[in-house]
Parts: C-alpha cells; structure tokens; sequence
C-alpha cells in the first residue's frame, strides 16, 4: 500500500507540471563590442561583455582584478564568487538575483548570471562597491572606471586597432546613410568607408574618406549636413563590429539605393556585388 501511495504522490507531481511554462534560456547575445578601461587602460578579457537589458555584464574575475582587489576567489560549496577588498567582502552567488556586501543583501538588478561556465556580473555593482567611479560612454560603447591611487595589472592591459575618433566618424556616417537598414547592411555601409581608406585611391582616413571632395562631395549626408546628426546605438555596433573584422562585403568601395539614386554612374561604371535591404554594393 505505502508503495502505491508513493507512485500516486509521483504522478500527481508530474501532472502538476503539465500545461506550466517552463522559463526558457535567456537570450545573451555577445555581438556587441563593449570596451571597458580603468583609468584609461582599455582591459584585455579572454571573454567578451555583453549588454543584457540595458545592463553591462563583465567577468567577474577579469574587473576584479583590474580594479586590484585582494583576491577574487570561487567559493565552490556555496557556488559564489567572492572579491575581497580590505575591509570590503562582495559575494556573488550565480544565477542570483542579488549579492552580498559585508553580508547585507543587496538586488542587483537583472541578476548575476553564468555564462559558459563564467560568472558575470552588472560592472556598476562591483565597481561602485569598490569606491570606483563608472560612466558609460554612448558614443563608443564604452564603459570607464576611475579608481583613484590603482595602477592596472600589466598583463590586462590591452590595445586596439583603432581609436575612439574613428568609432565617432564611422558610426556618424553609418547613421545617416543606413537609418532603418538591418545590421548587415550598417556594417556593410561602414565597410565601405573602411575599404575607402585602405585604397590609394582615397584619402587614408576614415574623416577625410567621410569628406572626400576630390570628385565632388562622395556621400550624401555631407552635403545634406545629416552626418553631424547623432548615431543611435545600433550604428555605434556596426562601427565597431566593421572596425573589429566583420565585413559582408569583401572589396567593395560603393554603394547606393538604386530606388533613389539620382546618378547612375555607379551602375554603368563598377562591378555589382550584392545587395543587402535597401542597398545595393559595388567593387
């Protein structure tokens, strides 16, 4: 009888789970370049941020170290990890919705999250318990830390091929010739700019390929005054997505929408590539 009873327990417990939802995955996407600095040193991760809700997640042991805590340790009975700083003690349990500093619990809004076996955590929440001042620069996709009398690690500090002038121009000139276009065609219009450059043909800067008025005025939104318009995020990403590698467009050094294309020079003259959207591309 008692076994019975255990069965009947068993599959009452199953049939209460039919018809529930069961919360999928999150979606954490790392297509977003996110630099971070410390005190102006750009930091050298073996994993990339990712934005999640708004929010900016790094690995905890990658800030932890950059902004010198004592230890950042994992705490594997507990699966926690714990930045201890003298007299500050910051725990992170995974997968919680909040942490512990010096054992009083405080939300940290979207939570902490394990990733790839990876714990990463909101850099507002860990920084500004280690007395840092954050900023998040919109117009470079930058988060930067300031933490008075630190030096940074050698070994974290980073290097980058490009500079923040040129993730400013290349995502200005992105905005305003690709408003509405999918994020292949943003990145391919900057690509565009990017093959200008490395070209004889044109000046070797991504400023003066915007401005090129060798032939005339080369892009639109120069003459229509809408490259000073401010880029939205999604142009900032394809700057620094086009900057970082990324290119769907192999060679190509022009582009049009042929629905609105007042010169049909391009057409007549170069060899058609492909067309992404609104967009169609030229070697």
């Amino acid at each position: 009888m008692k076994k019975q009873w255990i069965c009947l327990t068993v599959v009452l417990c199953l049939l209460s789970l039919i018809g529930k939802a069961v919360p999928a995955a999150e979606d954490i996407s790392f297509d977003t370049p996110i630099t971070m600095t410390v005190n102006g040193n750009l930091i050298k991760m073996d994993t990339k941020p990712f934005l999640h809700k708004g929010t900016t997640y790094v690995p905890i042991r990658f800030v932890g170290e950059a902004l010198r805590a004592d230890s950042v340790e994992w705490d594997s009975e507990r699966d926690t990890a714990v930045i201890r700083q003298q007299d500050t003690v910051i725990e992170l349990p995974k997968n919680s919705g909040g942490g512990y500093v010096n054992g009083r619990y405080v939300p940290v809004e979207n939570g902490i999250k394990l990733v790839n076996d990876r714990i990463f955590v909101p850099v507002r929440f860990v920084s500004e318990n280690m007395n840092c001042q954050v900023d998040w620069i919109s117009e470079t996709y930058t988060v930067n830390i300031k933490k008075a009398g630190i030096t940074v690690p050698k070994p974290l500090v980073g290097t980058r091929n490009y500079t923040d002038d040129e993730i400013y121009w290349l995502s200005k000139i992105v905005h305003a010739e690709s408003r509405g276009e999918p994020m292949e065609g943003k990145i391919a219009v900057a690509n565009v700019v990017l093959n200008r450059v490395k070209s004889k043909d044109y000046p070797n800067t991504i400023y003066g390929v915007i401005f090129d008025r060798k032939h005339g005025v080369q892009f639109t939104p120069v003459l229509d005054g809408s490259i000073y318009l401010t880029p939205e995020g999604d142009s900032v990403i394809a700057a620094k997505r086009a900057l970082e590698g990324e290119n769907p467009i192999g060679s190509c050094l022009f582009f049009l929408n042929p629905q609105t294309a007042e010169s049909q020079w391009i057409l007549n003259n170069r060899p058609y590539f492909t067309t992404i959207d609104n967009h169609a591309f030229y070697l």
